[in-house]
């Protein structure tokens, strides 16, 4: 685990920075510089092009990632890149004609209840294609073994640009319609200077002989979109739905939820980046005890780290909605059903890695699509009744059932199990710790935040070192505490 816990601690200091930059961006510059129905409308943009973002990328990222690893000559590798790079043009290009040519129709079925949606097709679009070929050339560089300038290119970057816009905005330097060209220029600027990094890692020769395996790629490749789009389905739908049933203010508003429930999976999204490919190279060595042993650490480790966010939240929460607008601080079942969605994604560890990298992808892929048009359902059915507390409902239970059959497959398929007896140790520590939701303390909401999660974390990482539950947490706390000694 040694590089693994290395770049992954990097990933997720440059992921916790995004954060804090998306924190600012999110509780305090959309919701006191955009109007309600502004912010709905940046969310639903990026929303609907997180969705088109693995269809325009044709699976191109996953793909890298499971075939790299198994080419020894440099030349079919290369052969194998310009593939890669090419691939997603096969639906670009249509996609753009569609919309030219069927712009009002697919405008009049997005704005059906929002009409301020309309205008903003091409933006979509151009963010979503933009999303995929960043996704592609990050890839690369993933492959490479280099993934920490890739992420922060892809948690900092795009929100240090919505913050300077953001900024630009306030002081009337931009108005409302160049803030929202100046989203578009931000992420194809931002896969400009990927693709010059990704060339500077391993620059690739355009070598138009692809690899003996191309059929096999190009089914991997579109089956994989279905992965994908599934995946990000399950994130974003929500979102994207409520704009078709209610105000688009209410997006906001289940934004602003939404980001504060996925800090939780910052430490997963940072170590996937690197047991992503690790797992690849694992399974086509046909390694059994190591691909147990890296499941299984993923899975305490990030349990460990995504409880304790989790806690921390659920406990700070009432005192964090007194720092925002009024409309935005009926959120806590929102955040409460989305982050114990997002704990149980941590606590699975690596799985995802093992089943998209495995021979088995076809069969969770087809079941990822079922369970996409479930969520949907579940969507139609509580948004109407419930709102966004119903969107919230909805994406708990989709995720809910889908993690549970991908644990039950991968112990079918592979014999092996994520949890052990110290996860059970960590569930108890948790409970434990929840008793702090009853301790209420009479100052400033910043000072009640700091104070309460002072307490909370002291305690849980020292009953974590005492009962020795994780040894890559336990190093990394004795690490930090003979660093303090030192200074």
């Amino acid at each position: 685990m040694g590089i693994v816990f290395k770049q992954s601690f990097k990933n997720t200091v440059i992921t916790y920075l995004g954060f804090a930059v998306g924190a600012v961006n999110v509780l305090f510059l959309y919701t006191n510089f955009l109007s309600e129905d502004n912010y709905g409308l940046v969310a639903v943009i990026l929303s609907i092009a997180s969705i088109l973002m693995p269809v325009l990328a044709f699976g191109v990222p996953n793909t890298i990632v499971k075939f790299y690893s198994g080419y020894s000559s440099q030349k079919v590798a290369n052969g194998f890149l310009t593939l890669m790079l090419l691939l997603p043009l096969v639906v670009i290009i249509p996609g753009a004609l569609c919309i030219y040519f069927f712009y009002e129709e697919i405008g009049s079925f997005l704005s059906k209840e929002n009409p301020i949606v309309e205008s903003y097709i091409w933006y979509i679009f151009l963010i979503g294609m933009s999303m995929a070929y960043f996704e592609i050339l990050y890839g690369w560089a993933r492959v490479n073994m280099k993934t920490v300038f890739g992420n922060f290119m892809k948690e900092v970057f795009s929100r240090v640009g919505a913050t300077a816009l953001l900024l630009l905005l306030h002081f009337n330097a931009i108005d409302l319609s160049q803030f929202f060209k100046g989203m578009v220029i931000v992420y194809m600027l931002r896969v400009i200077i990927m693709k010059i990094y990704a060339y500077w890692v391993k620059k690739p020769k355009l070598v138009f002989e692809f690899p003996d395996n191309t059929k096999q790629i190009l089914t991997y490749s579109a089956l994989i979109i279905l992965g994908g789009s599934t995946a990000i389905i399950l994130l974003e739908v929500d979102k994207v739905m409520l704009n078709q049933f209610v105000e688009i203010k209410n997006v906001a508003y289940y934004s602003v939820a939404g980001f504060i429930a996925a800090v939780i999976a910052v430490p997963a999204r940072s170590m996937h980046q690197i047991t992503y490919p690790l797992t690849a190279k694992i399974l086509n060595n046909q390694d059994s005890k190591a691909l147990k042993s890296i499941y299984q650490k993923t899975s305490l480790n990030l349990f460990i780290i995504a409880g304790l966010i989790f806690l921390l939240i659920i406990l700070n929460l009432h005192d964090l909605y007194k720092l925002l607008p009024k409309p935005y601080s009926n959120g806590f079942l929102i955040v409460f059903w989305i982050g114990l969605a997002k704990v149980y994604d941590a606590v699975l560890g690596n799985n995802n890695a093992i089943l998209y990298n495995s021979n088995y992808y076809k069969i969770i892929l087809m079941l990822g699509v079922f369970l996409a048009v479930i969520t949907i359902l579940f969507n139609l059915w509580l948004i109407p009744i419930y709102g966004i507390k119903g969107a919230a409902i909805a994406s708990f239970s989709a995720f809910f059932i889908y993690n549970t059959l991908k644990l039950l497959y991968v112990k079918l398929k592979f014999g092996i199990f994520p949890f052990t007896k110290a996860t059970v140790k960590v569930m108890a520590l948790l409970f434990v710790c929840s008793v702090f939701f009853y301790v209420e303390l009479d100052a400033h909401p910043l000072v009640n935040i700091a104070i309460k999660s002072l307490m909370v974390t002291l305690l849980y990482l020292i009953a974590i070192h005492k009962f020795q539950i994780s040894p890559d947490i336990n190093a990394v706390i004795k690490s930090a505490g003979t660093k303090i000694k030192r200074n």
